[in-house]
């Protein structure tokens, strides 16, 4: 899982940095602010899936990464081979 912060959307709710303060944190004015790159490792989706799903103003986008590409099975156009 990849996020991105969108500060420009940001209302300074702080409800992010309450469900995960590991990956978000305020600004002196209360603002939140993404800690690291955005990469959220599998033991810590939960939490900033609670915090992306709980933004009032969908500050918290989910934004696709190689890994996640990996990871999701294939679609039925990707593994129909066409016989003739």
């Amino acid at each position: 899982m990849r996020i991105r912060l969108d500060r420009t959307m940001c209302d300074g709710f702080g409800i992010c940095a309450k469900h995960a303060p590991e990956y978000f944190s305020l600004d002196d004015w209360g603002y939140a602010v993404l800690v690291g790159d955005g990469v959220i490792p599998p033991s810590d989706r939960d939490a900033v899936m609670r915090a992306l799903l709980d933004c009032p103003v969908h500050a918290i986008i989910e934004t696709p990464d190689a890994a996640t590409r990996a990871d999701e099975p294939a679609t039925v156009a990707q593994t129909t081979e066409v016989s003739r």
